[in-house]
């Protein structure tokens, strides 16, 4: 019997078609340890090795299926995949066609939270010098949120109560599902070109995992980073941490705590506003009266020291001078007073015409006082000068002592 003989093509075409028709092969799942990862950057495709601790097989993933991942392969990395066994003719080698991949052990989204995490964090996103301030006093606030969520009511009912002077402009996006990332990223980015807020808050409440995954995702993180506006990330409650808290300027744990960041409480503002006037008027009455005190002082030291006042101090030390100076005389003058009446008294008593009113007379020739008979002659004339008046007399005869 003559042998049937095969051309390669044909062989393997024909190990191809028994593969194909093996129902069991067209959907496996497989568990393994990724090795020898490349992601095709030119198809997108990825490839690798699937191997455990004694066997391996080749494996491929279509741009369509892996762009369905939420995380990308790594080398070393455990997983459990979804596919289907074929042949690739031209090699003549069989491989695993991978429809779907999961993590074994911790979840995609875990590893795709991870994975981005660290590569935005080498990037230097996450860096506190980038951050920008919040403003104290905004005029507009953006929001980025479900237009039905709890979210948009409480950042509105928050921001009106403590700062009405604010505008709120909402823009409304999908905050889950498969096109929420892009509508947020298109939000902020339209906020942006038309200078439309002065601080974005951009979340949405609580939820699962999947149900916060949109502000994981990394269109949403550069947005966020390259955004002028300044970004409050208020995704999910006080213990969610998502991509977008790490990249945004300031995380608040809630939107209403967003909405408390991102405005200053008016009545603080009203009793500050209060405290500094009040401490302007005790600080302007203080200087006022320090400076009326000081004026006081210079006045008084001007005082002092004018050339009026001096001339008032020798003028009131004159009159003092010239009191005391009158009274010194005065005291003087009554000694001098007294001691001339003491010696008049003593000339009164010591008197000749005293002597001659107590019968006395004195006798005088030629004005001369005559004080013996010897200086008389008969016929002399004398003055004979009495108590009162006097006598012009002839001396008839002259008697010895």
């Amino acid at each position: 019997m003559e042998k049937l003989v095969l051309s390669v093509s044909q062989l393997n075409r024909y190990i191809k078609s028994i593969v194909n028709q093996d129902s069991n092969l067209q959907s496996v799942y497989v568990r393994g340890e990724i090795s020898n990862f490349k992601n095709h950057y030119g198809t997108g495709h990825f490839y690798m090795t699937i191997k455990d601790e004694f066997s391996q097989i080749k494996a491929v993933m279509f741009k369509g299926a892996n762009a369905r991942l939420k995380f990308m392969p790594e080398d070393s990395m455990s997983v459990i995949v979804r596919g289907r066994i074929d042949v690739f003719e031209r090699d003549g080698q069989y491989q695993l066609y991978i429809e779907d991949m999961q993590p074994d052990g911790a979840g995609a989204l875990a590893i795709a939270f991870e994975q981005l995490k660290k590569k935005l964090c080498a990037e230097g996103l996450f860096d506190e010098s980038r951050k920008k301030p919040i403003p104290r006093f905004p005029q507009k606030v953006g929001v980025v949120t479900s237009k039905t969520g709890a979210a948009v009511r409480d950042i509105i009912n928050v921001i009106s109560r403590r700062y009405p002077l604010t505008e709120i402009v909402v823009c409304p996006v999908a905050v889950q599902g498969e096109y929420a990332a892009e509508q947020i990223k298109n939000a902020i980015e339209l906020f942006n070109r038309r200078n439309a807020a002065d601080v974005l808050i951009v979340g949405r409440g609580g939820g699962s995992v999947e149900d916060l995954w949109a502000f994981n995702e990394e269109i949403v993180a550069r947005a966020v980073a390259v955004s002028r506006i300044p970004v409050i990330s208020a995704v999910g409650h006080e213990t969610d941490f998502t991509i977008c808290d790490f990249v945004a300027d300031l995380r608040a744990p809630t939107p209403s705590a967003a909405a408390e960041l991102a405005v200053p409480d008016i009545r603080i503002l009203l009793e500050n506003v209060y405290g500094a006037e009040y401490r302007m008027n005790s600080a302007v009455n203080g200087r006022i009266e320090a400076a009326f005190s000081h004026l006081e002082l210079a006045e008084n030291k001007l005082k002092r020291l004018s050339p009026k006042s001096y001339i008032d101090n020798l003028s009131v030390r004159f009159d003092k001078a010239s009191m005391a100076m009158n009274s010194a005389a005065e005291r003087i003058l009554e000694a001098k007073k007294s001691a001339l009446m003491q010696k008049c008294a003593k000339l009164d008593a010591m008197s000749p015409v005293r002597i001659l009113a107590s019968g006395y007379s004195v006798a005088s020739k030629d004005g001369k006082i005559i004080k013996e008979s010897s200086e008389l002659k008969p016929d002399d004339m004398i003055n004979i000068r009495l108590g009162k008046g006097s006598a012009e007399c002839r001396v008839i005869g002259v008697k010895g002592e």
